[in-house]
């Protein structure tokens, strides 16, 4: 019997089935005061759409438009109140589909 191999799609081709369909209502919101007390950062780490961008007073600079709902971001973050997560509104968010 024969093994087969299946590649994982590259990144990038992955990306390209994506749509995202951006709401009025940011469903994450970050409160930059909250951040600059962070010592870790690690949202800046963990995102992988690399949304959470340091500022140079010390808080983080967020952009819901390109987020992939994972969640990551909230289950890191250890600063109470820093981040707030919301499924997107009906309609909206990240929308996965077939090349």
């Amino acid at each position: 019997m024969t093994e087969r191999r299946y590649s994982e799609p590259a990144f990038d081709d992955v990306m390209s089935t994506v749509e995202f369909r951006v709401a009025e209502r940011p469903h994450i919101t970050v409160d930059s005061d909250v951040c600059r007390s962070c010592t870790t950062k690690a949202c800046v780490y963990a995102c992988p759409a690399n949304l959470f961008v340091p500022t140079s007073d010390g808080g983080i600079l967020f952009n819901y438009e390109q987020c992939f709902e994972c969640g990551t971001c909230y289950q890191v973050c250890d600063g109470e109140g820093a981040i707030n997560w919301t499924y997107p509104d009906g309609g909206h968010g990240v929308v996965f589909r077939k090349g």
